[in-house]
């Protein structure tokens, strides 16, 4: 089901996030493949990348905010994917949203709205963070993690009411359910080989050989 508005709106307000994240949505590792050409056509918004699109390696993530097993990935592998493999040309990385619930949408909308375009770098506040803001009052925490990242009020609660952006998201999910079988988070496909759970970095390196 996706979010609403007002669903992210009333739940931020009153809503404790600390069940949602330590349910977690991760499963045993499995693999499958998907049409490359087709996984990598434009989506609904404008794709968050990193590194070289002509990289021999297409790496796909799908994620939710609010999963644990997603911010435990961006802490203890991704790191050490950026620097060896994104940073050297070998990766083209392209992160997408899959938000489980109105609070993982609300914090991938403030990850799109992330001033001076830094929107992956808002990604790994939000994850680094995760902690602070899926306890106690959702709505404070998130504004805390805004006010680090440059939001103002303003420009942070005219993100979270931005109807079109939360339909964007929602499209994104939508399809990499229907169309690639996203099913849990984190979701990777590298080069089309569909791969569920927070893989290690040395099972990341063994899908590139």
């Amino acid at each position: 089901m996706n979010a609403t508005r007002r669903q992210i709106l009333e739940g931020l307000g009153a809503v404790s996030l600390t069940a949602l994240a330590a349910g977690g949505f991760a499963t045993d590792a499995q693999a499958q493949s998907v049409d490359v050409d087709k996984l990598m056509e434009p989506g609904p918004l404008p794709e968050l990348t990193l590194g070289d699109e002509n990289a021999p390696f297409k790496v796909i993530e799908y994620a939710s905010m609010t999963c644990p097993h997603c911010a435990s990935f961006h802490a203890e592998t991704w790191p050490q994917i950026k620097k060896d493999y994104v940073e050297t040309g070998k990766v083209y990385f392209v992160f997408r949203e899959f938000p489980f619930d109105p609070f993982s949408a609300a914090a991938f909308m403030l990850a799109r709205c992330a001033p001076g375009g830094k929107h992956l770098e808002m990604v790994d506040l939000l994850f680094k963070t995760q902690r602070q803001w899926t306890g106690g009052n959702p709505l404070q925490g998130l504004q805390n993690v805004a006010k680090q990242a440059g939001f103002t009020q303003e420009s942070f609660e005219k993100c979270l009411t931005n109807q079109s952006l939360l339909d964007g998201i929602n499209k994104v999910k939508n399809r990499g359910q229907r169309d690639f079988g996203v099913r849990s988070t984190p979701t990777f496909f590298v080069n089309g080989e569909k791969v569920e759970g927070a893989i290690s970095f040395a099972a990341f390196e063994e899908l590139l050989k």
